[in-house]
């Protein structure tokens, strides 16, 4: 998706890093305000079909926007092979398209054209402190939440032609494709490969100046201020009374919790 001088630059750097949240390639794309809630948007497009007198397009899920007759697919992009494009969504509209859009894949038969919808998700580890009602003690809870890698978009495989670019992008949430104007721009093999790798990214209940106890380990019992936050290597800094001075020492996660 990138211009040929980032591709360039991919080949001398090596294997693309995916942010969580920056889809490769389209860091430059402005898009529209997504901010609407999805259940915003639907009751917004059931009125305003209802108010039309077509009740049978209010409860057509799949094809609820208005036909955009004057705007074409640019013949330059279309393909006689399958690739995989990605679909600007409103936010938190992500699910639903991809479950409309199969069923609509389904319904007209276009399984030999429109290959797969996919969300790429990632494992979000979340550790809470939670505190037994019974005696008052509390512990750390590790909970494994999948989590959008890129909120906003729907990844399509598909053999892009004037029907299949119709159907996806008159999917309702979906506000067009990533590319210039109607010039839709496959993903590259360097954009896909890390897509298939599920990583996992770790919240705490506690941030830098919050008070914590460590709970386990050689620091048993040593409370202080955090200094330090390290996600990558899922630690904490604290500072420690050690030979009569204040030292930096880095604890696991697992072995800390906020104090009340």
């Amino acid at each position: 998706m990138a211009e040929t001088s980032d591709n360039n630059s991919e080949k001398k750097t090596g294997a693309v890093r995916v942010k969580a949240g920056v889809l490769p390639g389209v860091r430059e794309i402005r898009r529209p305000d997504f901010t609407r809630k999805a259940a915003d948007i639907e009751k917004a497009e059931a009125e305003r079909v209802l108010t039309q007198g077509d009740s049978n397009m209010a409860e057509n899920i799949t094809e609820g926007k208005e036909d955009d007759s004057n705007e074409e697919l640019d013949a330059s992009a279309v393909t006689t092979e399958p690739h995989w494009y990605v679909a600007h969504t409103y936010s938190g509209y992500e699910n639903k398209v991809m479950t409309n859009l199969r069923t609509t894949i389904q319904n007209r038969h276009l399984e030999d054209q429109i290959f797969d919808v996919m969300i790429p998700m990632q494992d979000s580890v979340e550790m809470k402190t939670v505190t037994d009602k019974d005696d008052g003690s509390t512990h750390t809870v590790k909970k494994v939440v999948p989590r959008k890698m890129f909120p906003g978009y729907v990844l399509v495989k598909m053999i892009m032609n004037n029907d299949t670019w119709y159907v996806v992008r008159n999917t309702r949430g979906v506000t067009g494709f990533v590319g210039p104007g109607s010039k839709p721009v496959p993903l590259s093999e360097n954009d896909i490969k890390p897509l298939g790798i599920r990583t996992q990214n770790v919240s705490v209940d506690f941030g830098v100046g919050d008070m914590i106890t460590v709970v386990a380990g050689v620091w048993k019992d040593t409370m202080g201020p955090v200094q330090k936050i390290d996600f990558n290597k899922q630690t904490v800094t604290i500072n420690v009374e050690l030979f009569g001075r204040e030292t930096p020492v880095e604890i696991s996660f697992a072995e800390v919790r906020k104090s009340n």
